[in-house]
């Protein structure tokens, strides 16, 4: 494990905890830029994760995610942003974490290190063939990680491996590898700092791409968002306005018309029926661009 980038000690480490609060915060927020900076060469292998991870949606299959620790956790707030952002059902997006739910409160190692869980949890989310699973570990070693990517394999899934070590087993028995090379951190072998900060960008990356792909942002809204507060019932409405360009007014009948369906809403406030444009969405695989042009 010594071996390990992000168990190396950084360049900038030394004397670290004689420094003042504001030159420490300094180097720790310098630290945390570097480590974004090292997601510009896994941009292509991120691409090439959201295509295949918006054809299994697509198809009727699943996006999910694994891991564990820190990494487990950055893929749960990606997990759970996903309904409520883009639409996607919680069944469509099942996520296994180390420890299930009783390791939010309390996050014990040694789950990082069971296997055996690792591949019931796949087993009890059903992943299979037309599924993609994401599985993240900064090592790409990680027990847990290792084996739901095993268990996902050979039940016929695609799976996406994000590590942040090059050369590491996740890496290697990835369909599609994603290695950010974030290396030392400033407090070594902290990976919830700088490692854990890339994922979760390279993460809000793909699945805002896979979005796109779905058909779920155009122009840069949301218009497949579910308003289940008053905030998000606020936004709809603006969105339809923007995007139909009609007054406030009109685009809240059109919600009203619609069920609070941004997208035919923002059809029926062009002038289509809330059927007509049901079945238009239906045609374009739920894209709006083609109707609105």
């Amino acid at each position: 494990m010594t071996d390990r980038p992000t168990e190396a000690r950084h360049s900038q480490s030394a004397g670290l905890h004689q420094q003042q609060p504001a030159e420490a915060l300094s180097l720790l927020l310098d630290a945390q830029i570097a480590a974004l900076s090292a997601l510009r060469p896994a941009l292509p292998a991120l691409g090439q994760a959201a295509a295949v991870c918006a054809d299994a949606l697509s198809a009727g299959g699943r996006m999910g995610y694994a891991g564990a620790g820190s990494s487990g956790l950055m893929a749960m707030a990606d997990c759970l942003e996903l309904a409520g952002t883009f639409g996607l059902p919680p069944e469509r997006t099942p996520m296994l974490f180390a420890g299930g739910a009783a390791a939010l409160l309390h996050m014990k190692g040694s789950v990082e290190d069971d296997s055996t869980q690792a591949q019931r949890d796949v087993e009890a989310a059903g992943i299979g063939a037309g599924d993609v699973l994401l599985v993240l570990s900064a090592s790409g070693g990680t027990p847990y990680a290792l084996a739901a990517a095993g268990a996902a394999r050979q039940r016929g899934a695609r799976i996406v491996g994000l590590a942040n070590v090059p050369g590491a087993p996740l890496l290697e028995m990835a369909d599609i590898a994603v290695l950010i090379e974030t290396g030392a951190e400033i407090v070594a072998g902290s990976t919830r700092m700088g490692a854990a900060t890339a994922q979760k960008v390279a993460l809000n990356m793909l699945s805002v791409l896979v979005g796109i792909r779905l058909g779920h942002v155009h122009d840069g809204h949301m218009v497949n968002l579910v308003a289940d507060n008053a905030k998000l019932v606020a936004r709809a409405a603006r969105i339809v306005s923007e995007v139909a360009g009609v007054p406030a007014a009109m685009a809240e009948a059109a919600l009203a018309a619609s069920g609070g369906g941004v997208k035919p809403a923002i059809l029926v406030a062009r002038g289509m029926s809330p059927e007509r444009a049901e079945a238009r969405l239906r045609e374009t695989g739920g894209h709006l661009a083609p109707l609105l042009d």
